[in-house]
C-alpha cells in the first residue's frame, strides 16, 4: 500500500494561502497621512468660506473609521500618527524624526469617504463607513488620544460632518496610509515601540 506523503512547506503554504482571505477581510481603520508645508479647513457658512483651522509645517490627516473600529483602533492609529518619521535629522538623514521631535502640527480631518466603494452603477457606497452619531464621538476621542500623546495646541481639527474646503501643500509630495489592520495582523513597527524614549 502506498501512501501520500507530506511535504511540509507546501502544506503551510497552502494552508496560508487559504487563510489569507479570512485575514485581508479584518475590519480597519484607516488615516492618509500627508506630509505638508501648510495646511487648512474651511467651512461654507452662508455661502462663504470661513476659516476653522491651520497649521504650518506638519501632516495632514484624513481619518476614516470603519464600522465596527474599536476603541483600540483608535490607540493603536493615534501612536502610529505620532511615530511616523517623516522627516530629516539634523544631519541631514531621511526618515529620522517624528512630528514630536520637529514640534509640527498636525491637521485632522474626518473622511467618511476613505470607506467608499462603487455599486454595479459606478455609485459610491458608504455603508462600510461608522455611522455619524458613533462616528463623531470616537472621531473625538481619537483627537483626544492625540493631545494626550502630544500637545493639545499641536492637534488642529476640521469641522465633523461639514462640507469643508481643504487646501495643503503637500511637502514632497510624502503621503502614506496607516491601517490599523496591520496591528490586527500582527505587523510592529520599532517607531512606534520606541517612540516614548524620545
Amino acid at each position: 500500500m502506498k501512501f501520500l506523503s507530506c511535504n511540509v512547506p507546501s502544506y503551510l503554504a497552502l494552508l496560508r494561502l487559504l487563510l489569507v482571505p479570512k485575514i485581508v477581510s479584518v475590519t480597519t481603520m484607516k488615516i492618509v497621512v500627508q506630509r505638508v508645508k501648510s495646511a487648512s479647513v474651511k467651512v461654507n457658512v452662508n455661502q462663504n468660506p470661513a476659516p476653522v483651522s491651520a497649521i504650518g509645517p506638519g501632516i495632514l490627516a484624513l481619518v476614516g473609521l470603519h464600522a465596527e473600529d474599536t476603541i483600540s483602533d483608535l490607540e493603536w492609529c493615534a501612536k502610529r500618527l505620532l511615530a511616523v518619521k517623516l522627516w530629516e535629522n539634523d544631519s541631514g538623514a531621511s526618515w529620522r524624526q517624528h512630528i514630536k521631535q520637529k514640534e509640527y502640527e498636525i491637521l485632522c480631518v474626518s473622511q467618511f469617504t476613505l470607506y467608499g466603494t462603487l455599486t454595479k452603477k459606478n455609485q459610491p457606497d458608504y455603508k462600510l463607513a461608522m455611522k455619524s452619531i458613533e462616528a463623531e464621538e470616537m472621531y473625538n476621542s481619537f483627537l483626544e488620544m492625540l493631545r494626550t500623546g502630544y500637545k493639545t495646541d499641536k492637534i488642529k481639527d476640521g469641522k465633523f460632518g461639514a462640507m469643508m474646503d481643504v487646501e495643503l501643500i503637500n511637502d514632497g509630495p510624502v503621503t502614506l496610509v496607516i491601517d490599523s489592520r496591520d496591528e490586527k495582523m500582527g505587523s510592529r513597527v520599532s517607531s512606534v515601540e520606541s517612540m516614548d524614549q524620545r
